[in-house]
């Protein structure tokens, strides 16, 4: 996202504010920019917003050469870069909401958008009940909170916080800095220039840029490290293709979730279809066992039918004549 590529900043003839300064930030990243007081802190910041321009070397944002961007474009530029300031630099004649909501008026945003935006900034930094209070009725920390929500207004892609705990008490700086690194967890990438020992204590995980006399002495990129950006239909074209990349790979993931429920679905399918033949089997076996039954049954009355038909065929047995042997002798009646 960002690159100072052996930047220097001189004042007068003898006067550096920063001297051949190399260094290159991430998108999504939370650096810590540190040093004491003098050291270039604040000079980055100013170079970044084009408040300065390099005496020598080369800042590129988003890979696009700062010095490429002409004086009407610089109100573009800085829209893309959120400021946090030490001293809040908060509109006194102004409410909380109407510091926050500023900045979108000025775009010429429409009433409802501006009132969601700074109802959710509010609600984001936690200070929705003190909406209609001016900022000389706030603390220090309320006066901080403020000043992150109105840089978060117009959803820069880039947060440089210079010294925001610089005035607060301990406590409030811990809360201040737990704060932008929710911002940060969000998809901001944020520089946090600070020398608050007791932050860094806490943020010890995470990257730093150390600076001393306006030189980088510790976390920045070697030169030999830092790509050049690309510029024109160079850079268009490899940005298209590297999109087309990012759509390709996505749509590759999808395919193969796809086939992946297919699968799945298939597998389910294939189970469905093996439990509906087991009771299809259990079905025509419980049939075939019907028809035996029905089988025996019909033999078993077949065969009675028929003993029955025979007994009823067969003649009935003549009666014998009983034998009387003088009946031979019986004599003739007249």
């Amino acid at each position: 996202m960002l690159t100072f590529k052996q930047v220097t900043k001189q004042f007068g003839d003898e006067t550096f504010a920063l001297q051949e300064a190399s260094f290159h930030v991430e998108t999504g990243e939370l650096v810590f920019i540190t040093g004491p007081s003098g050291s270039g802190k604040t000079t980055i910041m100013r170079l970044l917003t084009k408040e300065y321009t390099p005496t020598e070397g080369e800042i590129e944002f988003n890979q696009q050469a700062l010095s490429s961007i002409p004086n009407s474009k610089i109100h573009q530029h800085r829209r893309n870069i959120g400021v946090i300031f030490q001293d809040y630099k908060l509109v006194n004649e102004l409410t909380v909401w109407e510091n926050i909501a500023l900045a979108l008026e000025i775009l010429g945003k429409k009433d409802a958008e501006i009132e969601e935006r700074v109802s959710d900034l509010l609600h984001l930094v936690n200070l929705a009940d003190k909406a209609f209070l001016f900022p000389s009725q706030l603390s220090g920390g309320e006066a901080q909170r403020v000043s992150i929500a109105r840089a978060l207004a117009t959803a820069p892609q880039l947060i440089f916080a210079d010294e925001p705990t610089g005035n607060l008490d301990p406590e409030t700086s811990r809360h201040i800095a737990h704060l932008l690194k929710k911002i940060n967890e969000l998809g901001t990438t944020i520089l946090f220039s600070t020398h608050d020992v007791g932050i860094l204590e806490i943020f010890k995980d995470y990257r730093r840029i150390e600076l001393k006399d306006g030189r980088v002495v510790k976390g920045g990129s070697s030169i030999a490290t830092i790509k050049p950006a690309k510029q024109g239909v160079v850079a268009e074209k490899e940005r298209r293709t590297e999109n087309e990349e990012q759509v390709g790979k996505v749509g590759k993931q999808k395919q193969i979730e796809i086939e992946k429920e297919k699968e799945e679905e298939n597998k389910k399918e294939s189970e469905r279809e093996k439990e509906k033949d087991k009771d299809s089997e259990k079905e025509s076996k419980k049939e075939k066992e019907k028809n035996i039954d029905a089988t025996e049954l019909s033999s078993k009355n077949e065969i009675t039918a028929e003993a029955s038909q025979e007994n009823l065929d067969m003649p009935s047995p003549k009666k014998k004549k009983s034998f009387n042997p003088l009946g031979l002798f019986k004599k003739k009646t007249s």
